[in-house]
């Protein structure tokens, strides 16, 4: 398995934080902080894609 290049944690309120990360491979990963050895995995176009589309408010659906 490839080394995981976390970001920063992106933390909303409370303690909900999440960490993206990358590998020199080209896989893209989602952690919570702290829990960084229980990821989602997928690839950096999956990533990508799923960023944009909730920028397009396509998830908006789920903060109701």
């Amino acid at each position: 398995m490839s080394e995981i290049q976390w970001e920063e944690p992106f933390c909303g309120e409370g303690n909900s934080c999440f960490r993206m990360g990358v590998d020199e491979v080209g896989n893209a990963y989602i952690a919570v902080r702290g829990q960084e050895d229980r990821f989602v995995m997928d690839t950096r176009d999956a990533l990508r894609t799923m960023i944009l589309d909730i920028k397009a408010g396509k998830a908006d659906h789920l903060l109701q």
